[in-house]
């Protein structure tokens, strides 16, 4: 075990890495990444920095990497074992946490960094947005206010979608989610097309089958991770997220949310907090949080919005 590390008491999978401990780990000495590209990957309301990308998602990537190459090998030894000519498959990553946590900047930050290494030059990044169901159908059924909740998803198509790129089928597609008009968007699709690692990023990811399915998409993952923080520090980062849409993206006439774009701040802030009350916290508390157990890798946030400490599941 790495100086430092702990393992958790009371029977727990994990041992625990302060940040101190885990930056450590890297051999990585030098930015991979430069202000320009965190630019770019930074979701709204994260504070992602050069910083925080040497010293948690450097050892992160390197550890990604052992997987990888391991799970290759295992591959290998086993095609040759039965004799089997088969190809091998994408390594597929599942990237879970709340609404505003950050997963989304997690993960565009894992696929720059995994994209760099010769062994991974081609990971797709795939958001399971796209695989909710169309608004119309939503308001349809009545759920259009539980958007995000497990329900809300076309989850045959999600998990036909996961099953069809671990088999190894060379082209496969995904729809294509609009956040600006909220909606899925008619016609257009992103292809997969045999990458090394596929990153699916979404609310609950890591969820188990539900009582009507014997699978779920997390049955398919080789690494699961998520992106933890205190409930009220999220619904903080939420409403600061909140605040920063209404005056840039919600400000466009196009956009689902513009009704938002002329409240005051005092409204503003109501709203934020009636919709994280309403929707996003008991969504969180129900159905998200209870899929952390099942992570290979948890990186939990502090209320500075930075990683403190890593948990990674014992092998």
């Amino acid at each position: 075990m790495a100086s430092g590390a702990e393992s958790t008491e009371g029977g727990s999978p994990f041992v625990s890495y302060e940040r101190d401990t885990w930056s450590r780990l890297s051999q990585t000495k030098t930015p991979r990444l430069s202000d320009q590209q965190l630019e770019h990957i930074r979701s709204t309301g994260d504070l992602l920095d050069t910083e925080e990308v040497a010293e948690v998602y450097h050892p992160l990537a390197e550890l990604l990497g052992l997987y990888i190459t391991n799970t290759r090998e295992l591959h290998r030894a086993t095609r040759s074992y039965l004799g089997d000519d088969t190809s091998r498959t994408p390594f597929v990553i599942g990237i879970a946490g709340s609404v505003a946590v950050g997963k989304s900047t997690t993960s565009r930050v894992l696929k720059e960094l995994l994209t760099l290494s010769p062994a991974t030059s081609h990971v797709e990044l795939v958001t399971t947005d796209g695989f909710l169901l169309p608004t119309a159908e939503l308001d349809r059924r009545g759920i259009l206010h539980r958007k995000g909740f497990p329900e809300s998803y076309d989850r045959r198509e999600l998990l036909r979608f996961i099953s069809q790129v671990k088999s190894g089928v060379s082209r496969v597609e995904a729809p294509v989610y609009s956040h600006l008009l909220y909606d899925r968007i008619p016609g257009e699709s992103t292809v997969i097309e045999s990458p090394d690692v596929l990153i699916v990023e979404g609310l609950n990811v890591l969820a188990p089958p539900t009582e009507s399915a014997s699978l779920a998409i997390s049955d398919l993952f080789d690494f699961g991770i998520y992106v933890d923080a205190r409930p009220g520090d999220i619904a903080t980062w939420y409403e600061e997220r909140f605040l920063q849409l209404q005056q840039g993206a919600f400000s466009d006439p196009r956009s689902y949310f513009h009704r938002y774009a002329s409240l005051d701040e005092s409204d503003a802030r109501a709203e934020a907090r009636r919709i994280w009350q309403e929707v996003n916290a008991p969504n969180l508390e129900q159905n998200i949080q209870p899929t952390r157990p099942r992570a290979s890798l948890i990186l939990r946030k502090e209320s500075d919005h930075r990683v403190h400490t890593v948990l990674l599941r014992k092998i």
